[in-house]
C-alpha cells in the first residue's frame, strides 16, 4: 500500500468511525430514515451541481464531503436493518465496474470512449436489463432526464449522423409549435412545445455542451442583471413595479455592458 492510499484508508475509516458514533450518541442522527434523508441527499446534490457550474473547487470540496456522510449514512441503516453492509455495497460496485470495464480488466478492444459506452449498455442487456432505457430514473429533471435518453438511445444506433440534421429537425419541431399555436389547442401547443425542448436538448449534445448546465448558466445571468436592474432604480430613488417597460428595458441593457 502506498502512503497516499494509507492516508486513503486511514481518513475513510475515521468517517465510518464517526458515522457509527453519530448513530449511537447523537439524538438527531439516531433519528433519521431513508425516508427523512432522502429530501437532504437531493438538496445536497444540488449544492454540489451549483459549485460545479460555478466551478468552485473549494465549494465542490466541501459538497463532496456532505454527500459522502450521506452515504455512509445510508450505508449504516442498511446494515441496522439487515439488508447489507458498507463492505457489501463497495465490493458490489467494484465488481460491477471490472466486469462493465472488459477493455481493462479482460481482452475486449475498444477504438474510443463510444465504444466503451456501447459495451456498458449491451453488458446491462446481458445483466437483465429490459430495454436499454433501464436505469434512467423516473425523478431526474425532465431536460437532464431527456439528454440521458439521447445519450441511451444513441448507443444502438439510433441517432442522427450531423449536427446539421439535428437542426433540421428543429426547424421542423419549431414550425409545428407555430402551427398549433395559431390552432390554439393547448394541448397540442404543449406536446409540440416539449418535442422542440427535446430537439434543442439533441441539438446541445451535438454541440457537446450540457444543455441543463447551458440553462442553468442563462438562469444565473437572468438573476445577476435583474438584480442589478433592482439596485440601478433604486439608486435613482424608483422601484422596479413602478417604472414602464421601456424604461426598465434601458436598465436592463445597462446591466448587459457590466456583467
Amino acid at each position: 500500500m502506498t502512503t497516499k492510499q494509507a492516508a486513503i484508508s486511514e481518513a475513510f475509516l475515521k468517517m465510518v468511525t464517526i458515522m457509527d458514533e453519530l448513530r449511537e450518541q447523537c439524538p438527531w442522527d439516531r433519528k433519521q430514515t431513508i425516508h427523512t434523508l432522502r429530501p437532504l441527499s437531493i438538496e445536497e446534490l444540488y449544492e454540489l451541481a451549483d459549485a460545479i457550474t460555478d466551478s468552485d473547487w473549494k465549494g465542490i470540496k466541501e459538497e463532496l464531503g456532505d454527500l459522502f456522510l450521506h452515504l455512509l449514512f445510508y450505508a449504516k441503516i442498511g446494515e441496522e436493518q439487515g439488508q447489507f453492509t458498507l463492505t457489501e455495497v463497495l465490493d458490489g460496485i467494484a465488481a460491477k465496474l471490472i466486469h462493465r470495464h472488459p477493455h481493462i480488466y479482460g481482452d475486449v478492444k475498444v477504438n474510443n470512449e463510444e465504444d466503451v459506452k456501447r459495451n456498458w449498455e449491451q453488458l446491462k442487456l446481458k445483466e437483465g436489463k429490459k430495454s436499454i432505457l433501464s436505469g434512467v430514473p423516473k425523478s431526474l429533471p425532465a431536460v437532464v432526464k431527456a439528454t440521458r435518453l439521447q445519450e441511451k438511445a444513441k448507443q444502438i444506433g439510433f441517432e442522427w449522423d450531423t449536427k446539421e440534421q439535428v437542426w433540421e429537425k428543429v426547424e421542423e419541431e419549431m414550425g409545428e409549435l407555430k402551427e398549433s399555436v395559431s390552432d390554439g389547442d393547448p394541448n397540442k401547443i404543449q406536446e409540440e412545445f416539449g418535442d422542440l425542448m427535446f430537439s434543442l436538448i439533441n441539438y446541445a449534445r451535438f454541440l457537446q455542451i450540457d444543455a441543463e448546465n447551458s440553462l442553468e448558466l442563462t438562469n444565473k445571468k437572468f438573476m445577476t442583471r435583474f438584480m442589478g436592474m433592482e439596485e440601478l432604480a433604486k439608486a435613482e430613488g424608483k422601484k422596479l413595479e413602478e417604472m414602464s417597460l421601456t424604461e426598465m428595458d434601458e436598465l436592463w441593457n445597462r446591466m448587459k455592458k457590466i456583467k
